[in-house]
């Protein structure tokens, strides 16, 4: 089990670890508690249009698999994150076949207020701005590693890559974002 998970997920789910079976609606319940935030968050954090809606989407698509499920709780992690892989290539693929539409701008919409979460996000540049300035596959690795909690075992087998590769896109992609920060504080105090 993960550190970041709260005590009672990890109690429910190994409730349910027995019950699976009989009741896939516990099991469900609990992974989805567990794991949405962190689902949302990856599919934010890759530039997703809607990422609630895909979020919505991946555990659709993760109930049907509930009977098949092994490896406990890091294997229905391990499941989602693959599918929301999966959903997040597919948005991309979508979005090369569509023309282009004007964009969506939340400062324009006053129909809500934004989350105390959304205007810090704003106020730094927001995770995604940090992001756009490295390659696809240091962009990903880290969505799927600081992001979505994912181990070096995991990710791999999402991208495809060897543990060896994830360690050192993992690494290449820190410096990238060390050295972006770095600059952008300078130009900042000059």
């Amino acid at each position: 089990m993960t550190d970041t998970l709260a005590d009672a997920d990890i109690e429910i789910f190994e409730d349910t670890e027995s019950t699976a079976e009989t009741d896939p609606a516990v099991l469900f319940s609990a992974v989805y508690r567990t794991f949405a935030g962190a689902v949302l968050g990856y599919l934010r954090a890759r530039g997703v249009d809607d990422p609630e809606a895909v979020t919505q989407d991946v555990f659709l698509a993760f109930f049907p698999k509930i009977g098949d499920l092994t490896g406990g709780l890091p294997g229905a992690k391990s499941l989602l994150f693959s599918i929301a892989h999966a959903r997040m290539v597919d948005h991309y693929r979508r979005v090369e076949r569509r023309p282009d539409f004007s964009p969506f701008d939340p400062l324009h919409d006053s129909r809500s207020t934004a989350s105390a979460e959304d205007q810090v996000l704003e106020q730094n540049g927001g995770a995604a701005a940090l992001l756009e300035g490295l390659a696809d596959d240091h962009r990903e690795v880290l969505a799927l590693r600081v992001v979505a909690d994912l181990s070096i075992e995991q990710v791999a087998g999402i991208m495809g890559k060897s543990q060896g590769a994830i360690k050192q896109l993992q690494r290449r992609a820190l410096q990238n974002l060390k050295d972006q920060t770095l600059r952008r504080n300078q130009a900042h105090h000059e």
